[in-house]
């Protein structure tokens, strides 16, 4: 699902207090409703991804965005989208 152009440019005007507000209410949105552990610390983090095709003029893409977080002393990841587009 792409995000609506207005609610990129939204999030583009926030300031740094607004954006870390909206970080958290995110990663509280994707406790409730996704596979990730919820009583596990998760972290968020945005990853440009080089994709590996010899041809590509273009790496690194991105940045998509990861949550992180540890089970019995193992990390494990999941990708979570592109969810702000960058300019």
């Amino acid at each position: 699902m792409a995000l609506e152009r207005e609610l990129v440019d939204w999030v583009r005007e926030l300031d740094e207090h607004d954006l870390r507000q909206l970080q958290l209410l995110i990663g509280a949105h994707l406790d409730r409703q996704s596979d990730l552990p919820g009583d596990e610390k998760v972290s968020l983090r945005s990853q440009m991804i080089r994709c590996g095709k010899p041809e590509c003029n273009r790496c690194p893409h991105g940045p998509y965005w990861y949550a992180y977080w540890r089970v019995e002393g193992k990390r494990r990841s999941k990708y979570l989208g592109r969810l702000i587009e960058e300019a």
